[in-house]
């Protein structure tokens, strides 16, 4: 089964309501929410970085950038990286814009939310598919996602 009936599954099954979109292929954050015709904000990204060789997934607002050193001096690790595509792919079985943001049951990874994430009422993201994308609450978000850290590790979108 690919993944986004898994996810559209599991969140039914775990009582959160949701908007289900089909849209264009997008393969950047920006491209996302424009098909979705939601800000850039609240979107999820979700990024799968290599911490001194471990693979954990990190989410973000779509309109942040990653702070790295955040990551080293909370986790600690001494190397972090974002994972190759073809890294990705052997362990997610997808392309890079289609990770959704969950680890497990969904994916097997830690997962690590940013802080940030607060500051909007709703999540978006692509499930799995560069042309699926669903919308919840922020608070049925978290409360199934089930982190295993929220801290800051995001900087602050340009302005």
């Amino acid at each position: 089964m690919s993944l986004l009936p898994r996810i559209v599954e599991w969140l039914t099954i775990q009582g959160v309501a949701f908007e289900q979109r089909h849209h264009a292929p997008t393969l950047t954050s920006r491209d996302s929410a424009a098909a979705r015709g939601e800000s850039l904000s609240i979107g999820g990204k979700a990024l799968l970085l290599s911490c001194d060789g471990e693979f954990r997934l990190f989410v973000l607002p779509a309109d942040r950038k990653l702070d790295s050193a955040a990551i080293r001096r909370e986790l600690p690790c001494k190397k972090c990286r974002f994972a190759t595509p073809e890294e990705l792919l052997e362990r997610t079985g997808l392309v890079p814009g289609s990770v959704p943001p969950f680890g497990q049951p969904l994916l097997p990874f830690p997962l690590y939310v940013d802080t940030a994430l607060d500051s909007n009422e709703r999540v978006a993201f692509n499930a799995g598919s560069l042309t699926d994308s669903l919308i919840l609450s922020r608070e049925d978000y978290l409360r199934v996602a089930a982190p295993t850290a929220r801290f800051a590790f995001s900087l602050p979108p340009a302005e």
